[in-house]
Protein backbone atom coordinates (compact mmCIF):
# COMPACT_ATOMS: atom_id res chain seq x y z
CA UNK A 1 0.00 0.00 0.00
CA UNK A 2 1.70 3.32 -1.12
CA UNK A 3 1.26 5.64 1.61
CA UNK A 4 0.25 8.70 -0.58
CA UNK A 5 -3.24 6.60 -0.55
CA UNK A 6 -3.19 6.61 3.07
CA UNK A 7 -3.25 9.92 3.59
CA UNK A 8 -5.67 10.92 0.83
CA UNK A 9 -8.19 13.14 2.55
CA UNK A 10 -11.97 13.83 1.04
CA UNK A 11 -11.09 17.49 0.23
CA UNK A 12 -7.79 16.40 -1.83
CA UNK A 13 -9.72 13.95 -3.82
CA UNK A 14 -12.45 16.31 -4.60
CA UNK A 15 -10.07 19.18 -6.19
CA UNK A 16 -9.85 16.44 -9.00
CA UNK A 17 -11.64 16.46 -12.24
CA UNK A 18 -13.55 13.44 -13.53
CA UNK A 19 -14.42 12.97 -17.50
CA UNK A 20 -17.85 11.89 -17.11
CA UNK A 21 -18.48 12.94 -20.46
CA UNK A 22 -16.26 9.90 -21.58
CA UNK A 23 -17.82 7.29 -19.51
CA UNK A 24 -21.27 8.52 -20.99
CA UNK A 25 -20.16 7.60 -24.64
CA UNK A 26 -18.69 4.04 -23.02
CA UNK A 27 -21.81 3.49 -21.78
CA UNK A 28 -21.04 3.44 -18.29
CA UNK A 29 -22.93 5.67 -17.15
CA UNK A 30 -26.95 6.86 -18.88
CA UNK A 31 -27.75 10.46 -19.94
CA UNK A 32 -29.50 11.04 -17.20
CA UNK A 33 -26.68 10.05 -14.80
CA UNK A 34 -24.48 12.72 -17.08
CA UNK A 35 -27.41 15.20 -16.40
CA UNK A 36 -27.18 14.86 -12.70
CA UNK A 37 -23.58 14.44 -12.34
CA UNK A 38 -22.83 18.13 -14.16
CA UNK A 39 -25.67 19.41 -12.06
CA UNK A 40 -24.25 18.57 -8.58
CA UNK A 41 -20.61 18.04 -8.81
CA UNK A 42 -18.55 21.27 -8.29
CA UNK A 43 -21.26 23.11 -6.85
CA UNK A 44 -21.44 25.41 -3.80
CA UNK A 45 -22.66 22.97 -0.41
CA UNK A 46 -26.09 25.09 -0.31
CA UNK A 47 -26.49 24.28 -3.40
CA UNK A 48 -25.88 20.52 -3.09
CA UNK A 49 -28.23 20.55 -0.47
CA UNK A 50 -30.99 21.73 -2.34
CA UNK A 51 -30.21 19.23 -4.80
CA UNK A 52 -30.67 16.88 -2.49
CA UNK A 53 -33.52 17.83 -0.38
CA UNK A 54 -35.66 17.81 -4.04
CA UNK A 55 -34.11 14.32 -5.10
CA UNK A 56 -31.79 12.79 -3.09
CA UNK A 57 -32.49 9.40 -4.44
CA UNK A 58 -31.78 9.84 -7.97
CA UNK A 59 -28.58 10.86 -6.98
CA UNK A 60 -28.11 7.97 -4.61
CA UNK A 61 -28.50 5.61 -7.36
CA UNK A 62 -26.34 7.45 -9.74
CA UNK A 63 -23.35 7.29 -7.05
CA UNK A 64 -24.15 3.63 -6.24
CA UNK A 65 -24.20 2.44 -9.82
CA UNK A 66 -20.88 4.34 -10.57
CA UNK A 67 -19.51 2.68 -7.92
CA UNK A 68 -21.22 -0.76 -9.31
CA UNK A 69 -20.21 -0.39 -13.12
CA UNK A 70 -16.88 1.84 -12.80
CA UNK A 71 -13.48 0.25 -11.36
CA UNK A 72 -11.08 2.67 -12.04
CA UNK A 73 -9.20 3.94 -8.60
CA UNK A 74 -9.81 7.49 -9.05
CA UNK A 75 -13.29 7.42 -9.64
CA UNK A 76 -14.11 5.46 -7.02
CA UNK A 77 -12.45 7.65 -4.70
CA UNK A 78 -13.97 10.78 -6.04
CA UNK A 79 -18.11 9.10 -5.52
CA UNK A 80 -16.68 8.09 -2.40
CA UNK A 81 -15.42 11.20 -1.08
CA UNK A 82 -18.82 12.91 -2.85
CA UNK A 83 -21.13 10.20 -0.21
CA UNK A 84 -18.71 11.11 2.39
CA UNK A 85 -19.08 15.06 2.21
CA UNK A 86 -22.46 14.47 1.66
CA UNK A 87 -23.09 12.39 4.87
CA UNK A 88 -20.50 14.38 6.95
CA UNK A 89 -22.61 17.71 5.95
CA UNK A 90 -25.61 15.66 7.25
CA UNK A 91 -25.70 12.39 9.02
CA UNK A 92 -29.16 11.97 8.45
CA UNK A 93 -29.30 11.59 4.59
CA UNK A 94 -28.23 8.29 4.96
CA UNK A 95 -31.68 7.48 4.84
CA UNK A 96 -31.76 8.62 1.33
CA UNK A 97 -30.59 5.17 0.57
CA UNK A 98 -33.67 3.07 2.27
CA UNK A 99 -35.92 5.25 -0.52
CA UNK A 100 -38.45 2.98 -1.76
CA UNK A 101 -37.61 4.09 -4.91
CA UNK A 102 -34.38 2.16 -4.70
CA UNK A 103 -35.76 -1.22 -3.25
CA UNK A 104 -33.99 -2.95 -6.82
CA UNK A 105 -30.95 -1.22 -6.24
CA UNK A 106 -28.42 -3.45 -4.30
CA UNK A 107 -27.20 -0.17 -2.73
CA UNK A 108 -24.61 -2.44 0.27
CA UNK A 109 -23.33 -4.38 -2.43
CA UNK A 110 -20.94 -1.96 -3.72
CA UNK A 111 -19.29 -0.62 -0.62
CA UNK A 112 -19.03 -4.05 0.74
CA UNK A 113 -16.82 -5.10 -1.94
CA UNK A 114 -14.91 -2.20 -1.66
CA UNK A 115 -14.24 -2.89 2.14
CA UNK A 116 -11.67 -5.60 1.00
CA UNK A 117 -10.65 -4.37 -2.18
CA UNK A 118 -9.42 -1.10 -2.13
CA UNK A 119 -6.60 0.86 -0.61
CA UNK A 120 -7.17 2.15 2.70
CA UNK A 121 -9.36 5.41 1.52
CA UNK A 122 -11.81 3.24 -0.43
CA UNK A 123 -11.85 1.20 2.30
CA UNK A 124 -12.40 3.44 5.23
CA UNK A 125 -14.63 5.34 3.41
CA UNK A 126 -16.72 2.39 2.73
CA UNK A 127 -16.41 0.87 6.58
CA UNK A 128 -17.76 4.73 7.49
CA UNK A 129 -20.08 4.86 4.82
CA UNK A 130 -21.74 1.22 5.96
CA UNK A 131 -21.70 2.58 9.43
CA UNK A 132 -24.16 5.19 8.62
CA UNK A 133 -26.22 3.26 6.25
CA UNK A 134 -26.89 0.10 8.68
CA UNK A 135 -27.56 2.53 11.78
CA UNK A 136 -29.81 5.12 9.26
CA UNK A 137 -31.84 1.69 7.98
CA UNK A 138 -35.56 1.92 8.84
CA UNK A 139 -36.73 -0.92 10.85
CA UNK A 140 -38.70 -3.58 9.52
CA UNK A 141 -42.42 -2.84 9.51
CA UNK A 142 -45.11 -5.26 8.53
CA UNK A 143 -45.05 -6.71 4.94
CA UNK A 144 -42.30 -3.55 4.32
CA UNK A 145 -38.82 -4.80 4.15
CA UNK A 146 -36.08 -2.12 4.35
CA UNK A 147 -33.12 -2.41 0.87
CA UNK A 148 -31.56 -4.94 1.78
CA UNK A 149 -33.85 -7.10 3.35
CA UNK A 150 -34.98 -10.15 1.32
CA UNK A 151 -38.13 -9.30 -0.80
CA UNK A 152 -39.90 -11.92 -3.48
CA UNK A 153 -37.07 -10.60 -6.01
CA UNK A 154 -35.48 -13.95 -7.79
CA UNK A 155 -31.86 -12.17 -7.72
CA UNK A 156 -29.13 -12.28 -5.25
CA UNK A 157 -29.66 -8.89 -3.04
CA UNK A 158 -26.74 -8.15 -0.46
CA UNK A 159 -29.15 -8.34 2.86
CA UNK A 160 -28.52 -6.64 6.19
CA UNK A 161 -27.26 -9.63 7.65
CA UNK A 162 -24.50 -10.23 4.94
CA UNK A 163 -23.52 -6.27 5.64
CA UNK A 164 -23.44 -6.43 9.19
CA UNK A 165 -21.71 -9.60 9.17
CA UNK A 166 -18.68 -8.28 6.57
CA UNK A 167 -18.38 -5.33 8.51
CA UNK A 168 -17.15 -6.99 11.73
CA UNK A 169 -15.66 -9.75 9.76
CA UNK A 170 -13.55 -6.00 8.53
CA UNK A 171 -13.47 -4.63 11.98
CA UNK A 172 -11.81 -7.52 13.18
CA UNK A 173 -9.25 -7.93 10.84
CA UNK A 174 -8.19 -3.96 11.31
CA UNK A 175 -7.66 -5.12 14.95
CA UNK A 176 -5.43 -7.58 14.21
CA UNK A 177 -3.09 -6.72 11.70
CA UNK A 178 -3.81 -2.64 11.22
CA UNK A 179 -4.07 -2.34 7.25
CA UNK A 180 -2.90 1.26 7.90
CA UNK A 181 -0.40 1.47 10.78
CA UNK A 182 -1.74 4.83 12.51
CA UNK A 183 -5.37 4.77 11.44
CA UNK A 184 -6.68 1.26 11.46
CA UNK A 185 -7.39 0.71 15.58
CA UNK A 186 -9.04 3.76 15.57
CA UNK A 187 -11.26 3.76 12.56
CA UNK A 188 -12.47 0.22 13.49
CA UNK A 189 -13.20 0.99 17.09
CA UNK A 190 -14.92 4.38 16.39
CA UNK A 191 -17.06 2.13 14.24
CA UNK A 192 -17.46 -0.71 16.78
CA UNK A 193 -18.40 1.82 19.04
CA UNK A 194 -22.23 2.15 17.01
CA UNK A 195 -22.22 -1.01 15.61
CA UNK A 196 -22.07 -2.95 18.57
CA UNK A 197 -25.58 -1.70 19.34
CA UNK A 198 -26.88 -3.99 16.61
CA UNK A 199 -27.85 -7.52 18.20
CA UNK A 200 -26.24 -9.55 15.33
CA UNK A 201 -23.01 -7.20 15.32
CA UNK A 202 -22.57 -8.25 19.07
CA UNK A 203 -23.20 -12.01 18.56
CA UNK A 204 -21.06 -11.98 15.53
CA UNK A 205 -17.92 -10.25 17.82
CA UNK A 206 -18.07 -12.52 20.33
CA UNK A 207 -18.33 -15.91 17.94
CA UNK A 208 -15.18 -14.42 16.03
CA UNK A 209 -13.63 -13.67 19.69
CA UNK A 210 -13.28 -10.35 18.88
CA UNK A 211 -13.35 -9.50 23.05
CA UNK A 212 -10.31 -10.40 22.84
CA UNK A 213 -9.15 -7.98 20.41
CA UNK A 214 -10.56 -5.08 22.59
CA UNK A 215 -8.50 -5.76 26.12
CA UNK A 216 -5.16 -4.56 25.13
CA UNK A 217 -7.01 -1.21 24.29
CA UNK A 218 -8.44 -0.44 27.64
CA UNK A 219 -5.16 1.25 28.94
CA UNK A 220 -4.39 4.46 30.61
CA UNK A 221 -4.34 7.37 28.20
CA UNK A 222 -2.00 10.17 27.45
CA UNK A 223 -3.14 12.25 24.68
CA UNK A 224 -6.27 13.62 23.20
CA UNK A 225 -6.05 11.09 20.22
CA UNK A 226 -5.15 8.15 22.67
CA UNK A 227 -7.79 9.11 24.52
CA UNK A 228 -10.81 9.02 22.37
CA UNK A 229 -9.59 5.64 21.60
CA UNK A 230 -9.87 4.54 25.23
CA UNK A 231 -13.01 6.24 25.48
CA UNK A 232 -14.43 4.39 22.29
CA UNK A 233 -12.80 1.09 23.40
CA UNK A 234 -14.62 1.84 26.67
CA UNK A 235 -18.21 2.72 25.26
CA UNK A 236 -17.90 -0.95 23.09
CA UNK A 237 -17.37 -2.79 26.27
CA UNK A 238 -20.08 -0.77 28.08
CA UNK A 239 -22.48 -1.88 24.45
CA UNK A 240 -20.90 -5.93 25.45
CA UNK A 241 -21.51 -5.46 29.48
CA UNK A 242 -25.17 -5.73 28.29
CA UNK A 243 -24.68 -9.01 26.47
CA UNK A 244 -24.90 -12.26 28.53
CA UNK A 245 -22.44 -14.31 25.82
CA UNK A 246 -20.18 -11.31 26.15
CA UNK A 247 -19.36 -11.62 29.63
CA UNK A 248 -17.94 -15.43 29.37
CA UNK A 249 -15.17 -13.50 27.70
CA UNK A 250 -14.78 -10.27 29.46
CA UNK A 251 -14.64 -12.64 32.26
CA UNK A 252 -11.31 -14.62 31.17
CA UNK A 253 -9.73 -12.17 29.84
CA UNK A 254 -8.10 -8.82 31.65
CA UNK A 255 -10.57 -6.73 31.01
CA UNK A 256 -11.96 -5.91 34.39
CA UNK A 257 -8.33 -4.90 36.23
CA UNK A 258 -7.46 -2.76 32.80
CA UNK A 259 -10.86 -0.77 33.60
CA UNK A 260 -9.95 -0.64 37.16
CA UNK A 261 -6.65 0.95 36.15
CA UNK A 262 -8.17 3.23 33.61
CA UNK A 263 -10.81 4.50 36.12
CA UNK A 264 -7.90 4.89 38.70
CA UNK A 265 -6.05 6.88 36.21
CA UNK A 266 -8.86 9.23 34.92
CA UNK A 267 -9.59 12.79 35.21
CA UNK A 268 -11.99 12.51 31.85
CA UNK A 269 -15.27 12.69 33.04
CA UNK A 270 -16.58 10.87 29.83
CA UNK A 271 -14.16 7.84 30.35
CA UNK A 272 -14.46 7.40 34.00
CA UNK A 273 -18.43 7.75 33.39
CA UNK A 274 -18.19 5.18 30.47
CA UNK A 275 -16.64 2.58 32.51
CA UNK A 276 -18.15 2.88 35.94
CA UNK A 277 -21.41 2.02 34.24
CA UNK A 278 -19.60 -0.60 32.73
CA UNK A 279 -18.40 -1.96 36.18
CA UNK A 280 -21.81 -1.51 37.54
CA UNK A 281 -23.41 -3.38 34.72
CA UNK A 282 -20.89 -6.45 35.44
CA UNK A 283 -21.18 -6.40 39.47
CA UNK A 284 -23.36 -8.90 39.91
CA UNK A 285 -22.65 -11.05 36.99
CA UNK A 286 -20.46 -14.63 37.16
CA UNK A 287 -17.74 -13.70 39.56
CA UNK A 288 -17.28 -9.72 39.36
CA UNK A 289 -18.15 -8.62 42.40
CA UNK A 290 -15.53 -10.58 44.52
CA UNK A 291 -13.06 -9.87 41.69
CA UNK A 292 -13.86 -6.00 41.93
CA UNK A 293 -13.28 -6.23 45.75
CA UNK A 294 -9.99 -7.85 45.66
CA UNK A 295 -8.77 -5.37 42.67
CA UNK A 296 -9.41 -2.45 45.41
CA UNK A 297 -12.56 -0.66 44.06
CA UNK A 298 -14.61 -0.11 47.08
CA UNK A 299 -11.74 2.43 47.83
CA UNK A 300 -11.45 3.56 44.78
CA UNK A 301 -15.76 4.24 44.47
CA UNK A 302 -14.64 6.22 47.84
CA UNK A 303 -12.04 8.51 46.07
CA UNK A 304 -14.16 9.05 42.87
CA UNK A 305 -17.38 9.86 45.20
CA UNK A 306 -15.16 12.54 46.77
CA UNK A 307 -14.48 14.48 43.65
CA UNK A 308 -17.35 17.00 41.77
CA UNK A 309 -18.49 15.30 38.85
CA UNK A 310 -21.57 16.81 37.12
CA UNK A 311 -22.96 14.29 35.50
CA UNK A 312 -26.13 12.51 37.85
CA UNK A 313 -25.74 8.99 35.62
CA UNK A 314 -22.06 8.97 37.39
CA UNK A 315 -23.37 9.70 40.38
CA UNK A 316 -26.04 7.54 40.95
CA UNK A 317 -24.25 4.27 39.36
CA UNK A 318 -21.38 5.15 41.83
CA UNK A 319 -23.72 5.09 44.60
CA UNK A 320 -25.30 1.92 43.43
CA UNK A 321 -21.53 0.53 43.32
CA UNK A 322 -20.85 1.83 46.96
CA UNK A 323 -23.80 -0.50 48.14
CA UNK A 324 -23.58 -3.39 45.85
CA UNK A 325 -19.59 -3.61 46.78
CA UNK A 326 -20.86 -3.55 50.56
CA UNK A 327 -23.03 -6.87 50.30
CA UNK A 328 -19.60 -8.58 48.47
CA UNK A 329 -17.74 -7.64 51.24
CA UNK A 330 -20.56 -9.35 53.57
CA UNK A 331 -19.86 -12.49 52.09
CA UNK A 332 -16.17 -12.58 52.38
CA UNK A 333 -14.52 -14.58 54.85
CA UNK A 334 -13.87 -12.71 58.33
CA UNK A 335 -10.09 -11.87 57.68
CA UNK A 336 -11.32 -10.52 53.67
CA UNK A 337 -13.90 -8.56 55.74
CA UNK A 338 -11.12 -7.18 57.71
CA UNK A 339 -8.75 -6.20 54.81
CA UNK A 340 -11.91 -3.92 53.46
CA UNK A 341 -12.24 -2.37 56.50
CA UNK A 342 -8.53 -1.43 57.03
CA UNK A 343 -8.21 -0.77 53.16
CA UNK A 344 -11.26 1.47 53.27
CA UNK A 345 -9.42 3.37 56.38
CA UNK A 346 -13.17 3.23 58.56
CA UNK A 347 -12.45 1.30 61.45
CA UNK A 348 -15.34 0.30 63.57
CA UNK A 349 -15.74 -2.58 67.08
CA UNK A 350 -16.97 -4.81 64.28
CA UNK A 351 -17.37 -8.56 66.46
CA UNK A 352 -13.98 -9.92 64.51
CA UNK A 353 -11.67 -7.34 66.50
CA UNK A 354 -13.08 -8.39 69.94
CA UNK A 355 -12.79 -12.44 68.94
CA UNK A 356 -9.65 -14.19 70.13
CA UNK A 357 -9.86 -16.64 67.39
CA UNK A 358 -10.16 -14.49 64.57
CA UNK A 359 -7.01 -13.29 65.52
CA UNK A 360 -5.13 -16.76 66.53
CA UNK A 361 -7.05 -18.66 63.25
CA UNK A 362 -5.56 -15.63 60.79
CA UNK A 363 -2.59 -14.35 62.64
CA UNK A 364 -0.10 -15.35 59.83
CA UNK A 365 -2.96 -14.18 56.96
CA UNK A 366 -1.25 -10.65 58.18
CA UNK A 367 1.88 -11.60 57.11
CA UNK A 368 1.11 -11.32 53.37
CA UNK A 369 2.14 -8.79 50.50
CA UNK A 370 4.88 -8.15 53.07
CA UNK A 371 2.33 -6.79 56.46
CA UNK A 372 0.51 -4.86 54.02
CA UNK A 373 -2.41 -4.49 55.99
CA UNK A 374 -0.60 -4.00 59.24
CA UNK A 375 1.31 -1.24 57.63
CA UNK A 376 -1.85 0.25 56.91
CA UNK A 377 -3.40 0.18 59.97
CA UNK A 378 -0.23 1.93 61.20
CA UNK A 379 -0.62 4.69 58.70
CA UNK A 380 -4.38 5.24 59.80
CA UNK A 381 -2.85 5.95 63.13
CA UNK A 382 -1.63 9.22 61.34
CA UNK A 383 -4.10 9.98 58.88
CA UNK A 384 -7.38 9.12 60.72
CA UNK A 385 -9.15 11.70 62.45
CA UNK A 386 -12.55 10.04 63.71
CA UNK A 387 -11.46 8.58 67.11
CA UNK A 388 -13.54 5.60 66.94
CA UNK A 389 -10.85 4.45 63.92
CA UNK A 390 -8.19 5.50 65.55
CA UNK A 391 -9.25 3.88 68.87
CA UNK A 392 -9.81 0.35 67.05
CA UNK A 393 -6.63 0.56 65.37
CA UNK A 394 -4.81 0.54 68.26
CA UNK A 395 -6.52 -2.35 69.87
CA UNK A 396 -5.92 -4.14 67.03
CA UNK A 397 -2.18 -3.74 66.73
CA UNK A 398 -2.50 -4.30 70.69
CA UNK A 399 -3.99 -7.71 69.34
CA UNK A 400 -1.24 -8.30 66.47
CA UNK A 401 1.21 -7.50 69.17
CA UNK A 402 -0.08 -10.56 71.76
CA UNK A 403 -1.00 -12.88 69.08
CA UNK A 404 2.14 -12.63 66.42
CA UNK A 405 5.30 -14.70 67.89
CA UNK A 406 7.40 -11.81 66.43
CA UNK A 407 4.31 -9.16 67.11
CA UNK A 408 6.44 -6.88 69.18
CA UNK A 409 9.68 -6.29 66.97
CA UNK A 410 7.64 -6.59 63.56
CA UNK A 411 5.44 -3.30 65.28
CA UNK A 412 9.09 -1.40 66.15
CA UNK A 413 10.26 -2.09 63.00
CA UNK A 414 7.41 -0.40 61.61
CA UNK A 415 7.53 2.56 63.39
CA UNK A 416 4.52 2.49 65.15
CA UNK A 417 5.87 2.99 68.74
CA UNK A 418 5.98 6.72 67.85
CA UNK A 419 2.39 7.27 66.33
CA UNK A 420 1.00 5.39 69.04
CA UNK A 421 2.01 7.21 71.81
CA UNK A 422 1.38 10.60 70.38
CA UNK A 423 -2.20 9.51 70.60
CA UNK A 424 -1.42 8.82 74.16
CA UNK A 425 -2.31 12.76 74.74
CA UNK A 426 -5.52 12.25 72.35
CA UNK A 427 -9.09 14.22 73.67
CA UNK A 428 -10.85 11.35 73.13
CA UNK A 429 -10.93 8.55 76.24
CA UNK A 430 -11.99 5.97 73.88
CA UNK A 431 -8.58 6.66 71.77
CA UNK A 432 -6.41 6.88 74.76
CA UNK A 433 -7.25 3.94 76.76
CA UNK A 434 -6.21 1.47 73.50
CA UNK A 435 -3.43 3.67 73.04
CA UNK A 436 -2.12 2.34 76.17
CA UNK A 437 -3.15 -0.83 75.79
CA UNK A 438 -0.76 -1.01 72.59
CA UNK A 439 2.01 0.62 74.64
CA UNK A 440 2.30 -1.22 77.57
CA UNK A 441 2.08 -4.82 74.86
CA UNK A 442 4.69 -2.94 73.35
CA UNK A 443 7.01 -2.34 76.29
CA UNK A 444 5.60 -5.55 78.24
CA UNK A 445 5.46 -8.11 76.17
CA UNK A 446 2.55 -10.26 75.93
CA UNK A 447 2.76 -12.34 79.09
CA UNK A 448 2.95 -9.12 81.37
CA UNK A 449 0.11 -7.07 79.72
CA UNK A 450 -2.48 -9.91 79.66
CA UNK A 451 -2.44 -8.75 83.75
CA UNK A 452 -3.39 -5.36 82.36
CA UNK A 453 -6.27 -6.22 80.48
CA UNK A 454 -8.13 -2.71 80.03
Amino acid sequence: MTMDHAELTTEQVLRRDIPWETYMTTKLITGTGLQLLRRYDKKAENYKAQLLDDDGPSYIRVFVSILRDIFKEETVEYVLALIDEMLTANPKRARLFHDKSLASEDTYEPFLRLLWKGNWFIQEKSCKILSLLVSARPKVHDGFTANGETSDSKKKVTTIDDVLKGLVEWLCAQLKKPYHPSRGIPTAINCLATLLREPLVRSSFVQVDGVKLLVPLISPASTQQSMQLLYETCLCVWLLSYYEPALEYLATSRALPRLVEVVKGSTKEKVVRVVVLTVRNLLHKGNFGAQMVDLGLPQIVQSLKAQAWSDEDLLEALNQLEEGLKDNIKKLSSFDKYKQEVLLGHLDWSPMHKDPIFWRENITTFEENDFQILRVLITILDTANDPRTLAVACFDLSQFIQHHPAGRVIVTDLKAKDRVMKLMNHENGEVTKNALLCIQRLFLGAKYASFLQV
